[in-house]
């Protein structure tokens, strides 16, 4: 199997782990390979938009979804480390208001899936890092909404002692709704 596939505990988020081959001259993995990403995980989700941003330390992105043609997100980092955060905003869900967060990076190489109707942001906690995704709906930015990063009825625990300084958002970031004044 070209991936370990860890389930969290938000419904549908999973953590998936590439099969790394690696010697003296370094390392190859398939990075996405949809048959072996179907089989690995049940889904059959067809990707049509990449994403790439780099981003310095400390900067926060998020916590990003759109409220129409929600995406799907298969995330991962090329360079540096994030920590990766999903929250599950889906009101019907068992998980509804929580989250989960893990650190990818480019020497872990762990991906994770993240399903349509939930909040997604990071913070990054290396120098820099470069952080790609594959989305399976386009974005419409009429439709991007964000939820506040610090929201304490979510009470993400951001890895913030990593860093020198406050983190650095974008204004609509900093000045998000709750998930209660959200919806």
């Amino acid at each position: 199997m070209p991936y370990h596939v860890t389930p969290t505990p938000i419904d549908g988020v999973l953590i998936l782990e590439p099969k790394v081959f690696g010697d003296a001259r370094g390392f190859f993995f398939e990075s996405f390979n949809a048959r072996d990403f179907a089989q690995a995980t049940g889904l059959e989700s067809s990707f049509v938009q990449d994403n790439h941003s780099k981003s310095s330390q400390g900067v926060l992105r998020g916590l990003h979804y759109q409220v129409q043609h929600a995406q799907g997100k298969l995330v991962r980092v090329t360079h540096g480390a994030v920590f990766d955060v999903a929250v599950d905003i889906r009101r019907a869900s068992k998980t509804y208001g929580q989250w989960f967060g893990l650190e990818l990076s480019a020497e872990n190489k762990k991906q994770l899936w993240i399903p349509e109707g939930l909040a997604h942001g990071f913070l990054v906690t290396s120098e820099s890092a470069e952080f790609l995704y594959k989305t399976t709906n386009y974005y419409h930015p009429e439709h991007e909404r964000s939820l506040l990063w610090n929201d304490p009825a979510i009470g993400i625990d951001w890895p913030l002692h990593l860093l020198s300084a406050a983190p650095l958002l974008a204004a609509k970031d900093a000045n998000a709704p709750t998930l209660t004044g959200s919806f």
